[in-house]
């Protein structure tokens, strides 16, 4: 499968790209493009090029839109740290280069050149792939499915009703449900209920390089989410690459999904359209649930090959 990752990288969107790193014999990695959220673009892709040189990677990086496509854009400092992926001092030191062409344009020259449909990952703000989708419907067909990380049907994290991510860039996001593509949605439903766990977390120093590294990313996560009463780390955003590359190992259904682009309390909220409305998207898919408890293993794995392939 190939596939593009949008993202915005702090602690879990850098285990969702050491996943399908991990897997080379499941996934090719086209391009990995950043976009505001976590943090501000400059860091964000500073941090997705720490990973890449890290694993000793050569996929394009490309820098993407810096904020939202109507809004002003308000950092998560308080749950990923200052640099938007605290944890491990150790990334610090790497360099990677990155692409000078337009994010939107680099994406879309790519789409254009593959045989095969390529599944686009988004795992922060949807700003990119929405601008993708209206400025470029040419490509359509050559997407076969975005899987993205954003949301909540029962609830929100930034408002009692919307998640950061489409709280973000609402219009961005309702673009993207809108369109013709299959958008698979992992919200906070199920993310918040897959989690690893302290122990599981701890047992990743006994790993190599890339095992450790992803320990520490975690440690710090996980102690952070503690403010919002989690025990266990939700690693949000690895539900939505492993859903990517393993959909058989969850429960999902199709669903109207909407945004609520209208400012008010509700502004930003992801719900499933009723009534008369209530079928006509059945492209939209929802992610109910991880069916086995393979969560964490299948990071792992992905680690252990990582953890090969740095020490060889």
């Amino acid at each position: 499968m190939d596939i593009l990752y949008d993202c915005d990288p702090g602690q879990d969107d850098a285990m969702a790209l050491l996943t399908a790193l991990g897997n080379p014999n499941k996934v090719k990695v086209l391009c990995v493009s950043t976009v505001g959220g976590n943090q501000n673009i400059n860091l964000v892709t500073q941090n997705a090029g720490y990973l890449l040189a890290f694993c000793k990677q050569h996929i394009p990086l490309v820098q993407g839109q810096a904020g939202p496509l109507l809004n002003q854009l308000h950092v998560q400092a308080k749950a990923h740290g200052s640099t938007g992926m605290d944890g491990s001092d150790s990334l610090n030191k790497y360099a990677y280069p990155v692409e000078d062409d337009n994010a939107i344009c680099f994406m879309a020259n790519i789409l254009k050149k593959q045989s095969q449909k390529v599944t686009i990952v988004a795992t922060g703000p949807l700003t990119n792939i929405a601008l993708l989708i209206k400025t470029f419907p040419e490509i359509i067909p050559k997407i076969a499915k975005i899987v993205i990380m954003g949301g909540g049907i029962d609830h929100g994290n930034v408002t009692d009703l919307a998640e950061f991510n489409i709280w973000t860039d609402p219009e961005a996001a309702q673009i993207v449900f809108s369109s013709p593509l299959e958008v698979i949605m992992a919200g906070l439903d199920v993310t918040e209920k897959t989690t690893i766990t302290k122990k599981e977390i701890a047992s990743l120093q006994f790993g190599g390089p890339a095992s450790k590294m992803a320990g520490n990313l975690l440690h710090f996560y996980q102690k952070s989410g503690e403010q919002f009463g989690f025990t266990a780390a939700p690693v949000h955003d690895l539900v939505a690459m492993e859903y990517a590359i393993w959909p058989e190992f969850f429960e999902a259904v199709p669903a109207n999904i909407k945004v609520n682009t209208n400012h008010g309390d509700a502004y930003g909220q992801t719900y499933i359209a009723k009534g008369k409305d209530e079928n006509k998207a059945a492209h939209n898919v929802l992610i109910k649930k991880m069916t086995k408890k393979l969560f964490f293993a299948l990071l792992q794995k992905s680690l252990q090959f990582l953890d090969q392939k740095l020490v060889n």
